[in-house]
């Protein structure tokens, strides 16, 4: 593509073409990378959506200039929010993901021969026919485990009128802003609880420890007066402000300290066993949040 035809956060610097990322919410940090090539650029009904192959990272997914997923490192991410609740969780068959469009987090769920239904509710279907296309290291490309159903739609409005009850949640959303900023509010987290079975588990990207303290803050203030077991837990995720990124799980009646870890698929990349215990031990910085 063309410079002019791409949006801002495309620079072209010494004849080499560079992706910024301004961080959004105190906007006081940029990350810049290095681009071999922009695969493909459109804009959705929803927002801007960009597949890129960087230099350092291989192909990515990038929303309105952020950064959401790349190839190199996007599968600590998805191991992580889905792992986690579905090891903590003891005969779980439904699980919903809200958000989730590179289809990262549905694959990484269809390794669980015991599920039965992966429903995968994602705003935007752009975001998912482009990953499919150029993300397949991500999106694992067309051929999906015939468990995994699309529901293209809002999240927040699935959860308010659904009569469906899921045994886990996964709430795979991008940063507090734009169309996603309603999935950290208290109304949704509400719905989320009545959208689960009783002894259900939900956990949602609680953005980074060292940068978004404040979100990770307000979202255990919201899911701690919603449920009676709230655990934060983190992961090193390079291509994310700060590096070190957090989950927040929460749940009525299991507590991700009694987790089985013998169902761990083998697959994990990132994951191991001890890992999944100790990503609940968290830094002194961290477990001081409220």
């Amino acid at each position: 593509m063309k410079m002019n035809e791409l949006p801002k956060y495309f620079k072209e610097i010494d004849n080499e073409l560079w992706f910024e990322e301004v961080e959004v919410e105190k906007k006081n940090l940029k990350i810049t990378y290095k681009i071999n090539k922009c695969f493909s650029y459109s804009k959705s009904q929803y927002q801007e959506v960009a597949l890129i192959d960087s230099a350092a990272f291989g192909p990515c997914l990038v929303l309105d200039g952020v950064m959401q997923t790349t190839s190199a490192d996007g599968f600590i991410y998805n191991e992580m929010i889905t792992h986690i609740p579905v090891l903590t969780h003891k005969n779980p068959r439904k699980v919903l993901v809200i958000g989730g469009g590179d289809c990262g987090a549905v694959r990484e769920l269809s390794k669980y021969e015991d599920l039965e239904t992966i429903d995968m509710v994602e705003l935007d279907e752009v975001v998912t026919e482009e990953c499919i296309k150029f993300l397949p290291e991500i999106s694992g490309g067309s051929d999906f485990d015939k468990r995994i159903n699309f529901k293209f739609g809002d999240g927040v409005e699935y959860v308010k009128s659904t009569d469906i009850k899921y045994d886990i949640i996964m709430v795979d959303s991008p940063d507090p802003e734009g169309p996603a900023k309603d999935l950290f509010g208290e109304e949704f987290y509400k719905n989320v609880k009545k959208t689960l079975n009783s002894d259900g588990v939900m956990v949602c990207q609680s953005e980074s420890p060292m940068i978004h303290r404040n979100i990770i803050e307000n979202t255990r203030s919201i899911l701690k007066k919603n449920f009676k077991i709230v655990k934060t837990y983190i992961a090193f995720v390079p291509t994310y402000p700060g590096g070190l990124w957090s989950f927040t799980m929460a749940s009525d009646v299991y507590d991700p300290s009694n987790m089985d870890v013998s169902k761990l698929p083998f697959e994990t990349r990132y994951l191991t066993k001890n890992i999944a215990k100790s990503c609940f031990d968290l830094p002194n910085f961290i477990s001081d949040l409220k």
